[in-house]
């Protein structure tokens, strides 16, 4: 494996395992800052092909959406455990069948977004 800082730009895609658990909406306690996940998936996340429809231009057009990169992915809490760039960062190389969030999701296009924290699940497996 490259040392962290000699990872190019296209080596730093293919890390990503397309597992979907940064596209899931998260809510986050205003007192606490504790993250809870839920089932609900960003509309543009294709279940089907474990893909972003829109993957070069989500940061300008999913309020948000955050790019994750070298310099910012040691700063975010909500990243799953089982992220493939946290552990990277974490240098947790242990070999783990991909769980991706696949079949358990349905896309915020179907939910009235008010009702969103009666979608809050406990994913054992982030």
């Amino acid at each position: 494996m490259k040392p962290w800082d000699n990872i190019d730009e296209e080596e730093w895609e293919a890390i990503c395992d397309r597992c979907g658990k940064c596209c899931l909406i998260k809510l986050q306690d205003e007192e606490t800052d504790e993250v809870y996940y839920t089932n609900v998936i960003c509309k543009y996340y294709d279940t089907e092909h474990a893909s972003c429809t829109i993957y070069s231009k989500r940061c300008e057009t999913v309020e948000g959406c955050l790019k994750l990169t070298k310099e910012n992915v040691d700063k975010l809490d909500w990243m799953p455990r089982t992220c493939a760039y946290r552990k990277l960062f974490e240098k947790n190389f242990k070999q783990e069948p991909v769980k991706t969030v696949r079949d358990r999701v349905i896309s915020e296009e179907m939910i009235n977004i008010e009702d969103l924290e009666n979608h809050i699940v406990d994913w054992d497996d982030l």
